[in-house]
């Protein structure tokens, strides 16, 4: 090997990894997306070599080839068609909310109740509570909304006396 190509190989580990993606671009003519400072000196430095040595034999470049043609080129999809597949699929999943622990209140009860002078209207549904539009999953996060602080739904609404709420 030339001492020119000995040196240059050299200077690779002191460069840093955006200098080595620059020199990467230049040696290769294509970007890369490696941020691996070693693997990047170690590409760099093998076609440094080979540029200097010659490359591979032709009788080397034709066994490469016959062998390319029996394996899959790639085994992994490229990355943006990956990210084009996962584009597709969506993206939320449905979630069942918590058994509701409110047994006695049936679907379709109204439980009333007058806070700071404004009435307060929930609906009981079969899977939640329904106040102004939006279904809460409990009594007590409807009574934090309304409030503002930590209180127990069944208290609030008046179903329970705070002695019974444990």
């Amino acid at each position: 090997m030339k001492p020119t190509t000995i040196a240059a190989v050299e200077r690779l580990s002191s460069l840093t990894v955006a200098q080595l993606r620059d020199r990467y671009l230049t040696t290769f003519g294509e970007p890369t997306a490696s941020r691996h400072k070693t693997w990047l000196v170690r590409r760099i430095a093998w076609r440094l070599q080979a540029d200097d040595e010659g490359g591979l034999s032709e009788r080397a470049l034709a066994r490469a080839a016959e062998l390319a043609k029996d394996a899959d080129i790639r085994l992994t999809a490229p990355r943006q068609a990956a990210r084009n597949v996962l584009a597709e699929v969506p993206r939320t999943k449905e979630v069942a909310l918590p058994q509701i622990r409110d047994a006695g209140l049936a679907p379709g009860t109204l439980l009333r109740r007058e806070w700071r002078g404004k009435p307060v209207v929930v609906t009981v549904l079969a899977e939640g509570f329904d106040f102004d539009g939006q279904v809460f999953r409990s009594l007590s996060a409807i009574a934090r909304v309304i409030t503002g602080t930590k209180w127990n739904g069944h208290v609030f609404f008046g179903l329970k006396q705070r002695s019974d709420a444990a």
